[in-house]
């Protein structure tokens, strides 16, 4: 089923805030991922190498998934090597898609103008995942979770 929710960025915060959204909102977090989780050298996933889990960034959040109604409250910590997350760039509309079929379409249509941040490439979390910028400058996030599919 396709589905469109939002994912914010934090400098180190993530947890906090997230706590603070869950107070408000109510439920429990469905996913919750340290950087120090992800695997040493995790093969296909351009983009992860220079993030050291065991670092001074092992503790902050990779990804955290809050359920809100129908729909998922996304979050991550920024790590220290890469550019800081700013009011504007703090955010990106997730986007999951029906097949990788539909993946691969979303990515293109929304890469023209733009630029292409990560390429769609199978993720050691079971999606097939990209990330790119629209003409416009949002950043948004292409999912297929292959491992539901199934």
């Amino acid at each position: 089923m396709k589905a469109l929710n939002p994912y914010l960025n934090f400098n180190g915060k993530t947890e906090e805030a997230f706590n603070h959204y869950k107070k408000v909102f109510g439920g429990a977090f469905a996913t919750l991922m340290r950087f120090k989780d992800m695997p040493k050298n995790p093969s296909g996933n351009e983009g992860c190498e220079d993030v050291e889990p065991n670092g001074e960034d092992g503790n902050l959040i990779m990804h955290v998934a809050l359920p809100i109604g129908a729909n998922i409250l996304m979050g991550s910590d920024v790590p220290g090597n890469m550019p800081q997350a700013e009011t504007g760039t703090n955010i990106s509309l997730s986007f999951h898609a029906e097949s990788r079929e539909d993946a691969d379409r979303i990515f293109a249509g929304l890469a023209e103008g733009g630029a292409a941040l990560m390429p769609m490439a199978d993720m050691f979390w079971g999606d097939y995942w990209g990330m790119v910028q629209d003409a416009y400058g949002i950043h948004w996030m292409i999912s297929f979770n292959t491992i539901q599919q199934q």
